[in-house]
């Protein structure tokens, strides 16, 4: 590959380190006169006078709102990011205040300056939006993927599972997990919900808690998919209802027999009292030394220290199960993931947004030492993968997604940029500070009849 100016070579780059200085200050000098090649990044990019000059942003509308935002820069190169499915796009833009006049390229100081400002659940979806921007920056300027940024690669190939609508007939869910696996999925996930069984008698008790009765007739559900698929086929179950410790205990030591790859959520958020019930590793130690089905949670918890490092250092869980939009995105994730490895603790993915943000998670996932499937909410969505350009398609093809190797994320939102409300200008955003957001002060909100106020 040639340097598209001097006919460089890559093989006798890195053998003139000593005209490497010279070399950056001429590239920083012309960087006003540099213009963006195809691909949306500019290969004579001069990385130190890059600056973050604006943040945009957009919704769009699917199985869940995909809430993505666009990073600009001074030198024409931009970076995608998303924002947790089902969340707001305000939860990034209001960090855009931290952001403009900041070196893209410094990630992890970035990153440090507006940690402080990250939560759980969907509050996490800021931080992970500018994370897997500023990613596709520096890919960009450099010229390689994402996946290189962090890493090395483990795989070049992501194995998905998905959902697959429930319903209160064993047979006919059965039947549905079968046209998965001719799909060409290897890996599965049933929700095993309590409105299956709530028509026959004796199913729930008085808090809709499936009673030993009613685990007979999950159980029903369960040997119907079983049969389905096989007993080879790894098989995870999530969404069983409000329960406690004990509820949790009786339905994991029930499904022992079915070998599920994981039991997923057991404690719901909420359902302990105050905080999220994934923090909870007292209880989900409890639960996993009661059973040998193994228990997974994590989908809902942002960062290692904050939420997922006493889940692992307590040995309170078989599985991790971030959702890379909320738990910190890209190099974040790999931290958590990389931390739990070094306790024997498995990383699962779970994911449910757009291609853009798949783009991210299936790049950090690729350096991953101890991984075993990633989620995906749209295989039943014909356009989903349409809305990007870069990657072959169908994106998920016979349960896996091919990494991308091109520089940053590899994709470009297949849309009309500029127009018709796609990245409009974001001034109202620009004088915001972190304190009036985490606050509730006059920052800028949707009120109930979805208008904008509180702007300046």
């Amino acid at each position: 590959m040639s340097h598209p100016k001097s006919g460089i070579r890559r093989r006798n780059f890195f053998g003139m380190a000593g005209t490497a200085a010279l070399a950056s200050m001429a590239a920083d000098a012309s960087a006003e006169q540099q213009t963006p090649q195809p691909g949306g990044f500019n290969r004579n990019s001069a990385p130190s006078q890059l600056r973050i000059t604006d943040m945009r942003a957009i919704r769009i509308a699917s199985n869940y709102d995909y809430p993505i935002i666009k990073i600009d820069t001074n030198q024409g190169v931009y970076g995608l990011g998303e924002v947790r499915d089902a969340g707001n796009e305000g939860m990034a833009l209001a960090l855009k205040p931290h952001l403009v006049g900041q070196n893209p390229l410094n990630i992890e100081p970035i990153l440090d300056r507006i940690r402080n400002f990250a939560n759980q659940r969907r509050m996490g979806g800021g931080y992970s939006a500018v994370d897997i921007a500023l990613h596709d920056i520096a890919g960009k300027v450099y010229g390689v993927p994402c996946w290189r940024l962090i890493g090395s690669q483990y795989r070049n190939r992501i194995r998905i599972y998905c959902d697959t609508t429930e319903s209160s007939s064993p047979k006919i869910y059965g039947e549905r997990m079968a046209e998965r696996k001719k799909q060409g999925f290897t890996f599965f996930k049933m929700d095993i919900v309590p409105a299956m069984i709530r028509q026959r008698p004796g199913g729930l008790n008085s808090r809709g808690v499936a009673t030993q009765k009613g685990l007979e007739m999950y159980g029903e559900h369960i040997q119907a998919v079983r049969d389905a698929i096989g007993w080879e086929a790894p098989l995870a179950a999530d969404h069983f209802g409000p329960l406690d410790v004990n509820d949790a205990i009786r339905h994991a030591r029930f499904f022992e027999k079915y070998e599920l790859a994981w039991a997923e959520d057991l404690l719901q958020v909420g359902t302990l009292g105050s905080g999220d019930a994934p923090r909870n590793w007292k209880a989900y130690k409890e639960i996993k030394e009661s059973t040998t089905t193994p228990i997974n949670t994590g989908e809902s918890l942002f960062g290692l220290e904050e939420g997922f490092r006493p889940l692992i250092e307590n040995n309170a869980v078989d599985i991790i199960h971030p959702d890379p939009l909320t738990s910190g995105a890209i190099r974040e994730t790999k931290r958590i993931s990389d931390f739990a490895s070094m306790y024997g603790v498995m990383t699962a993915v779970h994911f449910a947004g757009s291609p853009v943000g798949c783009m991210a998670s299936v790049h950090m996932i690729s350096t991953l030492k101890d991984f075993l499937a990633m989620e995906n909410h749209a295989v039943d969505i014909p356009w989903w993968g349409d809305l990007v350009t870069g990657v072959p398609k169908p994106i998920v093809n016979n349960g896996y997604i091919q990494v991308p190797d091109k520089p940053g994320l590899g994709v470009e939102l297949h849309i009309r940029q500029g127009t018709g409300g796609y990245f409009d200008p974001t001034p109202q955003w620009d004088k915001y500070t972190l304190d009036e957001f985490r606050t509730g002060g006059p920052y800028p909100h949707l009120d109930e009849n979805g208008k904008l106020v509180n702007t300046r």
